[in-house]
């Protein structure tokens, strides 16, 4: 249990026992190493209520603390601040008990859906899906780890024009090649075609123009799109050639998706497809319009009006009787909690979305689901670069393989520029460089709120001093070459007298779960970042203060202890990097 959160608790009893005071909570710090105590408690907050002075509160809680109590060895006070230091034995029983309950989990008897990546099949995966996946698996990971049992879905864009713009491209450009035949990575291929046909459409429309056409009309009249907009209809209308090319080009670009995938450590125990999902939705409409919450304009459009809750009036069905991105994403949630047990449903998604998830969760509530309000858009903001934004169609966007690859081979320059990898294997050294490149990647997109825009920069990541992963990472890898060093092996000690730098490690180390739980609860992985950055400075603060080497020290029972500590250190630092998808090496 949080060390923290026990004074607590024994010091809103004691208030209540001096003071009959209920649901008082008084700040408590941790104390700094140049003030006596371990921690300090505020007593202000009660000068007002009791019209005392708050040195004369300090006191009477001290020594109240004192006679109630197992936890103080002493107290002192200074200018109302009571300094208290807690019993040597209290802090020995906490790190006992974070060792015996170190892999157990108070399951919380519910089940979240988070969504995440939810790519379009007519490009390649980007910088923004690395930080959407890297998100929405960590926020996964934290969820189960906190109790919950998680579902991890994603909703696959698979049709639309944008589809057949690529379709189109490769039909009268292509021809015939394949991803085999041309070692282009399947989902690249299609991507490439993607550019193509804009580039093609661009001339298009210039030609068009230099005939006299205006270029709204030119590019509505360009043959391309003209071509592209029929393929969609022929789609629509099960035309078996259109069919059968489709089908082809996603199986290439579904090969290509799993690759990156799989090398980003992501995965799915759920895909939907939105060529099977669009349809979805079309029958809340009349249910709406049954409830009197969608109505019917003369031209045969449904609306939802949204006015009275500071939104606008959203279009569900066009006049023509074909849905809306909405509709899609109502029938969608509603298949959801129809076909699996969740309570709760979280989507992943960049926070120019924001307005469409308030519309989404809105209309759902007003159509009467009660689960409506179980729903959450995890907005995240965009990543960029130092050199600007991305663009698509213009083939300007940062490519996620190509940045991975970016990150394994600066980890290996670096490794290699360092020198302490000689003694492995060449696939140990290999290994190693792709575990501290992805890592350096992850670290650094996580460690961020996921609602701030964030700017990436790839040789920050990968230093090895600071706020990174390779940092973390050394610091796994130091505490295993020590545990090997002095032939470990777990043992209880006893009679051990704690110093400052051992308790504050014992104090993070307790802190593990209620960071775990405040992570799930904000679905913020940076929360779980900068907490074990926080025990990585502890520990490296604990290693570095020591007159004697541990390995060195004569007292056994010391230096048991001291590498009892060690292990544990390094099994929080293991199980909080894999919340965030990050794997550890033993030696760098």
């Amino acid at each position: 249990m949080n060390i923290k959160y026990i004074i607590e608790e024994k010091l809103s009893q004691v208030i209540l026992n001096v003071y009959q005071l209920k649901d008082i909570q008084l700040e408590i710090q941790e104390n700094k190493t140049e003030f006596e105590g371990d921690y300090t408690i505020v007593t202000f907050p009660l000068v007002k209520q009791l019209k005392k002075n708050p040195e004369s509160i300090a006191v009477e809680l001290g020594e109240a603390l004192t006679e109630q109590t197992e936890l103080l060895e002493s107290f002192n006070v200074i200018k109302g601040f009571l300094n208290i230091k807690i019993k040597n034995q209290f802090f020995i029983d906490n790190f006992k008990s974070i060792i015996n309950d170190f892999d157990i989990i108070e399951k919380k008897n519910a089940t979240v859906m988070v969504e995440y990546s939810s790519p379009n099949t007519n490009k390649p995966l980007h910088l923004g899906h690395i930080r959407n996946n890297l998100l929405g698996f960590s926020v996964a990971q934290i969820l189960k780890e906190a109790g919950y049992d998680v579902v991890k879905t994603q909703i696959i864009n698979d049709r639309g024009i944008h589809i057949c713009k690529s379709m189109l491209a490769w039909e009268k450009f292509g021809k015939g090649e394949t991803p085999e035949e041309t070692q282009v990575k399947g989902d690249k291929f299609v991507g490439n075609y993607y550019v193509k046909f804009d580039q093609e459409y661009k001339q298009e429309i210039a030609e068009l123009v230099s005939q006299g056409m205006s270029e709204e009309v030119a590019k509505k009249e360009a043959p391309l799109m003209k071509e592209a907009q029929k393929m969609l209809l022929d789609w629509e209308n099960g035309d078996e050639k259109v069919r059968k090319l489709w089908n082809e080009m996603n199986s290439w670009v579904y090969k290509g998706f799993n690759e990156t995938y799989n090398r980003l450590g992501v995965d799915f125990d759920q895909v939907q497809y939105e060529s099977n999902t669009y349809i979805l939705g079309k029958d809340l409409i009349q249910e709406g319009l049954d409830k009197n919450v969608l109505y019917q304009k003369e031209d045969g459009s449904v609306w939802c009006d949204l006015t009275n809750e500071g939104l606008d009036q959203k279009l569900l069905l066009r006049s023509d009787g074909t849905s809306v991105y909405m509709t899609q994403d109502l029938g969608t949630a509603v298949e959801r909690f129809k076909e699996n047990n969740i309570q709760k449903l979280i989507y992943t998604v960049g926070n120019e979305q924001d307005y469409h998830f308030q519309v989404l969760f809105k209309i759902l509530s007003k159509l009467g689901y009660s689960w409506a309000d179980q729903l959450y858009h995890l907005s995240y903001g965009m990543v960029e670069l130092p050199h600007g934004k991305m663009k698509s169609r213009e083939g300007t966007v940062v490519d996620a393989d190509d940045l991975m690859q970016e990150m394994y081979e600066t980890a290996k320059a670096k490794s290699q520029e360092l020198g302490k990898l000689e003694h492995l294997s060449e696939e140990q050294k290999e290994a190693s460089y792709e575990t501290v490149g992805l890592g350096a990647l992850k670290y650094f997109m996580l460690k961020v709120d996921p609602k701030k825009k964030m700017l990436f920069n790839p040789e920050e990541s990968i230093e090895f001093n600071g706020n990174t992963g390779p940092f973390i990472q050394y610091t796994y890898a130091r505490i295993q070459s020590l545990l090997a060093k002095a032939d470990f092996t777990y043992k209880e000690v006893s009679d051990i007298t704690v110093d400052h730098f051992e308790k504050e490690l014992i104090v993070l180390l307790t802190n593990y779960k209620v960071i775990v739980d405040r992570a799930a609860e904000a679905l913020s992985p940076a929360l779980i970042a900068n907490y074990i950055y926080d025990l990585v400075k502890s520990y490296n603060s604990f290693y570095q203060n020591q007159s004697t080497p541990i390995v060195k020290l004569e007292d056994e029972n010391l230096k048991q202890f001291r590498l009892n500590l060690s292990e544990l250190t390094a099994k929080t630092i293991k199980k909080s990097l894999g919340l965030l998808g990050i794997g550890t090496v033993n030696r760098m």
